[in-house]
């Protein structure tokens, strides 16, 4: 299994300081927030490892953030299609979302966090997030904690077509809100 079931201290701690002394050497503060919050890319796909334990326990039907090339599911949005103006009513939802802020022409990760959590609360609706672990920020505090289950994933993910592992932890966020009776 690779997900464990609550945070290890230990490796937060681990964590943190990583990314002080990445601070340090890249540039301070400035530095650290480029480098844990930016890819230059919005569209990184799943590792399959991933998605297929997560599929054998949830069954996905959706993937809301996708393309032709990197979709998950059968049933998949596009760009184009723009998933957040999507209704995934009675869906089992499996969603990667950019892992950038908002800015000019991309509503950022905060958004995605926000629908995942109101549509899982229509009926039959569970939406599972593949998101960095950014227990900091206020869409980790106003749609997740004490809100969903969270799965810290051990170690660094390398995404699909990504020469080195992401620089920030991830967590698998699940939010089982919609369940009928």
């Amino acid at each position: 299994m690779i997900f464990l079931g609550g945070l290890v201290v230990g490796a937060f701690l681990g964590t943190l300081l990583g990314a002080v002394v990445m601070a340090v050497f890249v540039g301070g503060e400035a530095g650290m927030n480029e480098a844990l919050f930016s890819s230059g890319k919005d569209d990184w796909e799943t590792p399959q490892y991933i998605f297929d334990e997560l599929n054998r326990e949830f069954h996905f039907t959706l993937d809301p953030c996708a393309d032709s090339k990197n979709h998950k599911c059968d049933r998949f949005f596009t760009i184009a299609d723009n998933g957040l103006a999507q209704n995934w009513e009675g869906e089992t939802v499996f969603c990667n979302p950019p892992y950038s802020p908002k800015k000019k022409g991309n509503p950022g990760q905060a958004e995605w966090i926000k629908k995942c959590y109101i549509e899982s609360k229509k009926l039959g609706t569970t939406v599972v997030m593949l998101i960095p672990a950014r227990t900091d920020t206020a869409a980790f505090h106003d749609y997740i904690y004490g809100k969903a289950e969270i799965r810290f994933i051990r170690g660094r993910i390398k995404f699909v077509g990504a020469k080195y592992s992401a620089p920030f932890p991830n967590m698998i966020v699940i939010f089982r809100g919609g369940r009928q009776g």
